[in-house]
């Protein structure tokens, strides 16, 4: 799932990142990975601009940013249940013979 997909007051964790837009360069990925958005961080979606738009406020770790959607639409989270599903798959295949 993307980050802009997270509903307001939602929680999940940094996966990744995904070039979606053509305006999205490697100079923008790498500085929202210096602001904070890297693999294992927790993030939360505080709330969104008027009409749900820009900007969107989201919190990552302790710090509060403003992000485009275009930006939002490029970081990669895993929500708590999609992280124990994926967990417990992993779990399975372990335990398989």
């Amino acid at each position: 799932m993307l980050l802009s997909q997270l509903a307001n007051g939602g929680h999940a964790l940094v996966t990744g990142f995904a070039r979606v837009a053509p305006e999205v360069d490697a100079q923008t990925l790498r500085r929202l990975e210096e602001l904070g958005f890297i693999a294992g961080e927790p993030v939360r979606m505080l709330r969104r601009g008027p009409g749900g738009r820009e900007p969107l406020a989201v919190q990552v770790g302790e710090t509060m940013f403003a992000l485009r959607l275009v930006e939002a639409q490029c970081i990669e989270v895993h929500t708590e249940s999609e992280a124990a599903v994926a967990r417990a798959a992993c779990a399975d295949a372990v335990d398989a013979p």
